[in-house]
C-alpha cells in the first residue's frame, strides 16, 4: 500500500481532535458541577464536614461543588456508585473507614478496591473510651479488672458490627485480657441512654455528641485510642499511655476518585483538598465536630489505606466477626 502526503494528512487531521479534546478536558477540569459522594445520611460528621469541603472547593476551583448522601451496606453502596462512575473527575467519593474492613467483613464485594484511587486523606475522628460517672470502676485498670471478674465480661456499645467503636473496643478487649459483648444500637442517643442506666459498660465514642454529658459530670473519659493525645481534649491520656500500644482506632475520611481518572484532574483535586485543609476557618469548624484536620496526599493516603486493611482484616479473621 503506497501512503501518499494526502492520506498521511488526513490521517493525522483525524486524530486531533481527540487529542486536542483529551488535554483539554483535564486543563478545563471543572469545567462543570461536581458531585460528592457521601456514604452516610445527612447530619452526620461525615455529612457535615463534606459540605465545608463542598463550600470551599466550590470558592477556590470556581465551580458548583454539590454532597449527594447515599447511605447504607455499612458505605459499600457509595463505594461501588464512584467505583463505577466515568474517570472523569466529576463523581468522588468522601470515603470513610470501613471502606478499609468491607471485604474482609462482608466477602466478595460488588466493585473492586482497584476500581478506586486515593485523592487526599481529609480528616480523623479520635474515639475516646467513655463509661458512666456512676460505674463500680473508674480507670482504664479497673475497667479491665471488672471484666474479668464477671463470667460474662465487658459489655461495649458501639454504632454497628465492624465500626471503628466495635473494633477498638476487641482490641482492648484482646489486649487487656478480658471477655468482651459488642452491642451494636442506632446512634449515640440509644447508646448513651444505656451507659447512663449501667446497662453497658463503656463505649468508644466521638467527642462532641459525649461533651455535654461530660461537662454536666454525667460521663468520665478514661483516655482516647490515638497515638497522641488529642487537642480536641487533651486531658485524655491516651490508650497507648496506659498500657494498650496497639489500641489505636479512629474514624476517617478523605476523597478518592474512579481508578480510570487521568492524574492531572488526581492531582488538581489533591492541590485543591491539601489547600482547604490549610485554612484556618476550615480547621475551626472541622475541630467544632469533633474532627482533626489530617492533610494526607495521595500516595501517603494509599499506604495508610492498605495499612488500615491489613490490621483490621487480620482482627476480623481473629475474632470471627461477621458483617451484617
Amino acid at each position: 500500500m503506497t501512503i501518499t502526503r494526502r492520506t498521511l494528512l488526513g490521517t493525522l487531521a483525524a486524530s486531533l481532535p481527540t487529542i486536542s479534546f483529551s488535554a483539554r478536558a483535564e486543563d478545563a477540569w471543572p469545567a462543570r458541577m461536581v458531585r460528592l459522594i457521601s456514604p452516610y445520611g445527612p447530619g452526620g460528621s461525615n455529612d457535615i464536614s463534606l459540605r465545608l469541603f463542598a463550600d470551599e472547593l466550590g470558592r477556590n476551583l470556581h465551580q458548583q461543588f454539590i454532597v449527594e448522601n447515599k447511605p447504607g451496606a455499612g458505605t459499600r453502596i457509595a463505594n461501588d456508585l464512584v467505583a463505577h462512575a466515568p474517570g472523569d473527575g466529576y463523581t468522588l467519593l468522601y470515603v470513610a473507614a470501613p471502606y478499609a474492613t468491607a471485604e474482609a467483613l462482608f466477602g466478595k464485594l460488588t466493585y473492586d478496591r482497584r476500581d478506586l484511587q486515593p485523592v487526599a486523606m481529609a480528616v480523623i475522628a479520635p474515639l475516646f473510651l467513655t463509661i458512666s460517672a456512676h460505674a463500680p470502676f473508674k480507670t482504664l485498670p479497673e475497667l479491665i479488672a471488672y471484666g474479668k471478674s464477671k463470667s460474662d465480661g465487658l459489655t461495649f456499645a458501639s454504632p454497628g458490627a465492624g465500626s471503628q467503636p466495635h473494633l477498638a473496643g476487641e482490641l482492648l478487649f484482646r489486649d487487656g485480657g478480658v471477655k468482651g459483648l459488642n452491642i451494636p444500637f442506632r446512634g449515640d442517643a440509644a447508646s448513651y441512654t444505656e451507659l447512663l442506666a449501667g446497662r453497658v459498660d463503656a463505649t468508644l465514642t466521638a467527642l462532641p455528641t459525649a461533651l455535654p454529658y461530660i461537662q454536666s459530670g454525667k460521663f468520665t473519659v478514661l483516655g482516647v485510642a490515638s497515638a497522641e493525645r488529642s487537642p480536641l481534649y487533651p486531658e485524655a491520656p491516651t490508650l497507648r499511655e496506659q498500657g494498650f500500644p496497639n489500641v489505636i482506632a479512629a474514624g476517617w475520611f478523605g476523597f478518592m476518585a474512579p481508578s480510570t481518572t487521568p492524574q492531572p484532574i488526581v492531582e488538581r483535586i489533591q492541590a485543591a483538598v491539601l489547600r482547604a485543609l490549610d485554612n484556618a476557618d476550615i480547621k475551626q469548624k472541622l475541630s467544632a465536630q469533633g474532627l482533626e484536620a489530617h492533610a494526607t496526599p495521595a500516595a501517603e493516603f494509599g499506604r495508610f489505606i492498605d495499612a488500615e486493611t491489613h490490621k483490621w482484616s487480620a482482627l476480623i479473621r481473629e475474632a470471627g466477626l461477621k458483617g451484617e
